[in-house]
């Protein structure tokens, strides 16, 4: 028996493991850094198994953790996400995302521990702060070769993107002041956020890369007697290139808002509410390894997607600008869209759970042919 056969019974073996973490998750939904079961489960599996666990960042992220088994030179890296949505719980599928990471680095350390390090990576709140962002400027992910992650969909994918996003948050302070003053007019801070947004609408107009800017005002005064003294704007700032979003749409951006505000004469402050979550780089090589061993475990409906598609953004993104990483995605249901009621009904399914043991066959015999080509 070949390695590659040795994984994929192993992963047979390893059957509920895969399926006992996708209904625990499933059944206790937890959102961002709040995934204290979650953690405190996957910990204790990985234990169980013979990984030393440390934390991750405790301070900001008290459900983060690195996972580590073996001694062998090859430095390899499953990331693991579960937190949930409010409401509909596990409508993107982290559920399904932190089993076939945990299994697979279970799988693996079985029979390579001698050949490779195998890390879990235990990655809080992709949903909101993006703790794979911090991690990434930290340094957690630096001695990595390689980086593994699976996702959840509609449909089995490989290639693609995802859009770097930084959000922005825009707000104009004036002075108030009653509408019928005679004498004081102060300052309206929402007759500069109005122009600003037309401002806005046109400047976007020039930007010659693919992007997505979405903006709501949020903020705009409080009685139509009184002129509003403040105003404010969040903005989702997006593009395929992390390099044109942060150095030519965001400081165009900037600029405008501060000619708006000398124009008006308010006070401006701009503030990134959530952190730069880079694009999305597939490596082509372990793509193609992926690509290969997902079709020999039995995943045989794949579309392939063009580097340039993208339809939402993710912090992996961040992980794969420092190591090479990939994330390919696997169907679970028909016709459902993420963030759904629909989402988490099927991310519990019994097809799901199917399909993310051949993904794990597939990411572990992946693994193998990384420690063959080197």
């Amino acid at each position: 028996m070949n390695l590659k056969e040795q994984l994929c019974q192993i992963t047979d073996k390893n059957k509920d493991t895969l399926y006992n973490i996708a209904d625990y998750l499933h059944c206790n939904p937890e959102t961002g850094c709040r995934e204290f079961k979650a953690s405190s489960y996957l910990r204790s599996i990985l234990e169980k198994e013979g990984f030393k666990i440390n934390d991750i960042l405790p301070d900001k992220f008290p459900t983060a953790f690195k996972a580590s088994f073996g001694n062998g030179n090859i430095q390899i890296g499953f990331l693991a996400e579960y937190d949930a949505l409010p409401e509909i719980g596990h409508g993107c599928g982290h559920n399904l995302i932190a089993a076939m990471s945990i299994t697979a680095a279970i799988v693996c350390s079985n029979i390579l521990g001698d050949k490779a390090t195998i890390h879990v990576f235990g990655c809080p709140a992709e949903e909101t702060l993006g703790s794979k962002v911090y991690m990434s400027e930290a340094g957690i992910f630096d001695k990595l070769d390689f980086a593994l992650i699976c996702h959840p969909g509609s449909e089995t994918t490989f290639g693609g993107t995802s859009y770097a996003t930084h959000p922005l948050q825009i707000t104009f302070t004036g002075k108030p002041a009653h509408v019928a003053d005679p004498d004081y007019h102060g300052i309206n801070a929402l007759d500069a956020m109005v122009n600003f947004y037309q401002q806005l609408t046109q400047l976007q107009q020039s930007f010659q890369e693919p992007y997505i800017l979405g903006k709501i005002i949020t903020e705009g005064g409080t009685a139509p007697n009184i002129i509003p003294d403040k105003a404010v704007m969040k903005a989702t700032i997006r593009a395929l290139r992390v390099d044109y979003l942060e150095n030519t749409m965001l400081p165009q951006i900037r600029a405008l808002a501060q000619r708006v505000s000398e124009q008006h004469g308010t006070g401006l402050d701009l503030h990134h509410y959530e952190p730069l979550f880079k694009n999305m780089i597939n490596d082509k090589h372990l793509e193609e390894c992926a690509l290969s061993n997902f079709k020999a475990a039995g995943i045989n409906d794949i579309k392939l997607l063009p580097d340039d598609y993208a339809d939402g953004s993710t912090d992996v993104g961040n992980v794969s600008q420092i190591v090479p990483t990939i994330q390919p995605e696997i169907k679970i249901g028909s016709n459902i869209e993420a963030h759904t009621p629909e989402f988490a009904a099927a991310a519990a399914s019994q097809y799901a759970k199917e399909m993310a043991i051949k993904a794990v066959k597939g990411m572990c015999m992946t693994v193998a042919d990384i420690l063959n080509n080197q």
